[in-house]
């Protein structure tokens, strides 16, 4: 697929163009780069914001300390988050180059657009992800 491929800024992939086109494929890259690029920046700041507080910035009251502490646990757990999202985006870009991408890993048929649009790293169909999570809950319900 052409890298050079530009897409206008109001673009959004339409159900009347090939499916994963040139243009729709660059235009789910462009997403995915930026995506991939605010979580790292945002897990900077996040890294930045706790040393800040870790550097003689004393907190009062154990109200505050409990506080601060509870600050810093979801600040973690949003950073581990995107830690393990960052992978993924990774493998979507993968698969926009080996012209996997839009098409179900179960199933082999197209994502679709609008689920593409809601969820970038998306590897199943609606469908295949619901008969996962059907047989991962019989799983459960049997163990």
């Amino acid at each position: 697929m052409p890298k050079n491929e530009t897409v206008p800024s109001d673009y959004k992939p339409s159900a009347d163009e090939e499916y994963m086109s040139p243009r729709q494929l660059a235009y789910f890259r462009g997403r995915l780069l930026e995506w991939r690029q605010s979580l790292l920046e945002e897990s900077q700041r996040t890294l930045e914001h706790l040393r800040d507080e870790g550097e003689g910035r004393s907190v009062g009251d154990e109200a505050d300390r409990a506080n601060q502490e509870s600050d810093n646990i979801l600040e973690l757990r949003t950073r581990d988050r995107y830690r393990k999202l960052i992978p993924k985006i990774d493998a979507a870009l993968k698969r926009i180059e080996d012209g996997s991408y839009g098409y179900c890993e179960e199933t082999g048929e197209e994502i679709g657009l609008a689920r593409l649009e809601a969820r970038p790293i998306a590897t199943l169909s609606v469908e295949a992800q619901e008969q996962r999570e059907k047989k991962q809950r019989q799983y459960n319900d049997e163990h």
